[in-house]
């Protein structure tokens, strides 16, 4: 990998022999929790000036029509988060001289409050070519990470590294993009009618698919005015599903609504497994947001998608392999091509069924093998340990997704982003429905492991010594669900919830997990924090495998302005609906804590909040506890279930009632 300096640049083609499709990744730290960022792309022309206000992607047009740009959203690492772009520069209209990747944040925030800001580019085999730090952002609220550009016939990359402290709208009105925000506001009153109207279906379209409604096609941004009269808007859309369903027609709770997806009949992991293959890939290919969000990530160009299963491969002199399936997508004459193998029901993936298939497709001229199965992937820990010939590394990659994460960028694009029409939703809402049946073997990480009864065992009987390769499987496994938990928090909600790991970039994981592991054996806990989108402080989640306790929590600040029996008064307020046995406890400065209680006993006193020595209050942490399953597995008596269960009933009645994250002050 070339490293940059700001303001160096470079030939793609000196990095790679394949630099047409790349994926750009901006990074940042998030540890202190200190608000987020969201990426953008502006194509420009000779003038240094978009062609028109289409060449502005951003959250509100995320992808062009033409595949050459994808925003592929956000990905949680170790240290904060990832937030990916694919270009197909192959794609990329002629008249564009210069891609420039910038990103921006909201609410007032600057980056310089962020830390470990960096760029990477990748080819499509995820090969990393470059990287290039900045460490030098200050009161910057819109930032230019850098930027593609011809030169004759090819294309060079160059380190910007400058910024703006006008924002996104400031960013893009000096490229010559026109913003209209002034009727966001209009938007947002209409949106409640949109989503009313496109809960009920309608005499038009295809029988039991809601007809799109003109009001659902406003809330899409589908208005009827043609699109260069329409001017990019920088306030976030929001478009979302009913949540509520219409009342049922059924005779009695026993009649079943009809499914598109069946799986009643499923009778073994073999028929799970054909059927969730079957299924995915249909939606994948019908539903054309879906499948561009799944393959860009892997690579793929923005094209003419087909999907193929139980296809019959020859492998040498050996009986023909059949993949579950085969993605092929068809751009320019061009061909992609990736084999798919698939696990239901936590069955692990075959070390030596994924080389096979990894060996047929280098033979075949074909780009990736994906793995998909209950287990998430966590950087530093493969799931399967597959050593490719370094000759064909660049023509055959392999990728891992999980069952959580495809329910996850469908909830998204649902109850978030927004798709193309009501039939895509439907069919979205039929995937998601048949993922979450407890028969379709597709639910995500479910199995702490083999280590976890000895590990609990050893910690209970204090004979569970550092160093212990047990313990290093447990923090795995541990951060495997937090994972998921994230991915399953942030669909239902529609907003990004991201694990906060408080490490220095470029921290060994191995090492990390050893050393987390090392303090599990100590003090018998394991910790995380998650970050949710617009909440005022770090959810944080912590196993007591001693006591059998879980405890959630989150810790507010105190308002910049007020006095301190007025925040009492006010959080009271705030908490009026959350559970009675939530506790309280007042932070300040210079001593151990301040006063605690539960909210049954400070509801009718919250002085009691106030210290009595008068110090001045820092903070509050809000806690409830929750007996931890003893199981490793996801029934009801499982550790899993207990820990979606404890952060669902935090978020839910603590968390929501809380407000939106104040804006930070300059």
């Amino acid at each position: 990998m070339r490293e940059m300096t700001k303001g160096g640049n470079v030939s793609l083609a000196t990095l790679s022999e394949d630099a047409g499709s790349v994926i750009l990744s901006l990074n940042w730290s998030t540890a202190s929790g200190d608000g987020d960022a969201d990426v953008s792309v502006l194509l420009l022309n000779g003038d240094g000036k978009v062609r028109g206000d289409a060449d502005f992607y951003f959250y509100n047009n995320p992808a062009a029509a033409d595949g050459s740009v994808q925003l592929l959203g956000k990905t949680p690492t170790a240290e904060g988060n990832e937030d990916r772009i694919s270009l197909d520069l192959t794609a990329t209209p002629p008249d564009v001289e210069r891609i420039v990747v910038a990103a921006s944040r909201y609410g007032g925030a600057r980056f310089g409050d962020l830390s470990d800001l960096r760029m990477t580019l990748a080819d499509r085999s995820g090969e990393t070519l470059l990287g290039f730090s900045i460490d030098d952002a200050d009161v910057e609220t819109a930032f230019i990470f850098g930027e593609l550009y011809r030169r004759g016939e090819e294309w060079k990359f160059r380190a910007v590294g400058q910024g703006y402290e006008s924002g996104l709208a400031g960013l893009a009105m000096d490229f010559g993009i026109d913003i209209d925000d002034d009727a966001a506001d209009e938007e947002a009153e209409a949106a409640p009618e949109a989503v009313e109207q496109a809960s009920a279906p309608e005499a038009e379209g295809t029988p039991g698919i809601p007809a799109q409604t003109a009001s659902t096609a406003r809330a899409m941004g589908e208005e009827s005015v043609p699109a260069s009269a329409r001017r990019p808007r920088t306030a976030r859309k929001k478009v979302t599903l009913p949540k509520v369903a219409k009342k049922s027609l059924a005779e009695n709770e026993s009649w079943r609504a009809a499914r598109l997806f069946p799986v009643s009949s499923l009778k073994n992991d073999r028929e799970r497994e054909m059927r969730a293959t079957s299924v995915l890939l249909s939606v994948m290919t019908q539903v054309p947001e879906f499948g561009r969000r799944l393959t860009a990530a892997f690579g793929a160009p923005a094209g003419r998608m087909e999907t193929f299963t139980e296809v019959s491969l020859p492998h040498g002199g050996n009986a023909p392999k059949r993949p579950d399936g085969v993605i092929r997508v068809e751009r320019a004459g061009k061909l992609w091509t990736a084999l798919v193998e698939t696990k239901t029901n936590g069955n692990p993936l075959k070390s030596e069924q994924v080389q096979d298939y990894m060996d047929i497709a280098a033979r075949r001229g074909y780009e990736a093998v994906i793995t998909l199965s209950n287990d998430v992937a966590i950087e530093g820990s493969p799931l399967v340990d597959v050593k490719v010939d370094g000759r064909r590394k660049h023509k055959v990659a392999l990728w891992h997704l999980s069952w959580a994460e495809v329910a996850h960028h469908a909830q998204m694009l649902i109850r978030h982003e927004g798709v193309g029409n009501t039939a895509h939703a439907w069919l979205l809402q039929e995937l998601l429905q048949y993922l979450q049946h407890e028969n379709s073997g597709c639910h995500g990480f479910q199995n702490m492991g083999p280590a976890w009864v000895p590990v609990r065992n050893g910690i209970d009987n204090e004979t569970l010594c550092q160093g212990d390769q047990r313990a290093i499987d447990v923090v795995e496994s541990w951060d495997r669900l937090i994972r998921q938990v994230c991915l399953r928090l942030g669909g239902e909600l529609g907003q990004k919830v991201l694990p906060v790991q408080r490490a220095r970039r470029g921290t060994d994981q191995s090492s990390r997990r050893a050393a987390t592991a090392d303090r599990l054996c100590q003090d018998g806990r394991l910790h995380a924090e998650l970050r949710i989108e617009d909440t005022p402080g770090i959810l944080a989640i912590v196993a007591d495998l001693r006591t059998g306790k879980l405890r959630t929590s989150i810790e507010i600040p105190a308002p910049d302005q007020g006095y301190p029996l007025s925040w009492a008064k006010r959080l009271v307020r705030q908490l009026a609906e959350a559970p009675a046995d939530l506790h309280v406890e007042t932070l300040v400065e210079g001593e151990g804590g301040g006063p605690r209680g539960t909210l049954e006993r400070l509801r009718p006193e919250p002085a009691d909040m106030l210290p009595k020595s008068g110090a001045r209050i820092t903070g509050f942490r809000l806690s409830l506890f929750k007996s931890m399953g003893s199981a490793r597995g996801n029934a009801e008596s499982g550790f899993i279930r207990s820990v979606d269960d404890a952060v669902d009933r935090f978020h839910s009645g603590v968390v929501a009632h809380l407000g939106r994250r104040p804006s930070r002050r300059p």
